[in-house]
């Protein structure tokens, strides 16, 4: 695959050329959040940048811990779920397991939650705070196996990036 990020073009077929695309996005994340302390702001931000820049998505975006269920952040793609109970779903799993998720297939996921019936991987890495799980960053695919390692790393990267402005406040 190919894609277009700050006038650059990138293919994502090789480990290298992944790592290449998350250090470019992790560059881009720090400019977009430098400074600025709003959560939601930030997040929605962050969203919008994986989803306009990473190839292969149908859906970018935040599920944040209240009690004992995720609700609904900011988001990009189509009309998504807006609670999930922790311990539910891929994003719920992730809350319970405490790190990112990778599902090549999610039909094959028991208790997958189809928000959108054309997504086929998915990938949710935990968010924290004061070291405290408080959402997931969530990214699904319409294509089967999507998502590899490399990419987990490449977004926890780019999650760390958004807790440091938590940090910060």
């Amino acid at each position: 695959m190919t894609f277009t990020l700050a006038d650059h073009a990138y293919r994502t077929d090789s480990a290298a050329a992944k790592q290449t695309m998350y250090a470019d996005l992790r560059s881009q994340l720090q400019g977009l959040v430098a400074g600025e302390t709003d959560f939601i702001a930030n997040t929605a931000n962050f969203s919008s940048l994986v989803f306009n820049t990473m190839p292969g998505l149908n859906w970018s975006g935040f599920y944040f811990l209240k009690e004992d269920e995720l609700v609904l952040g900011p988001f990009q793609g189509k009309p998504a779920c807006i609670r999930i109970k922790k311990g539910r779903g891929v994003c719920g799993t992730a809350v319970v397991q405490g790190e990112p998720i990778i599902v090549a297939d999610v039909h094959a996921f028991p208790g997958h939650i189809a928000c959108d019936v054309n997504s086929r991987s998915e990938l949710v890495v935990p968010l924290r705070a004061n070291g405290e799980i408080i959402g997931v960053f969530d990214l699904d695919s319409p294509l089967p196996d999507r998502f590899d390692q490399t990419d987990a790393d490449g977004i926890v990267s780019l999650v760390r990036v958004l807790e440091a402005t938590l940090a910060a406040v």
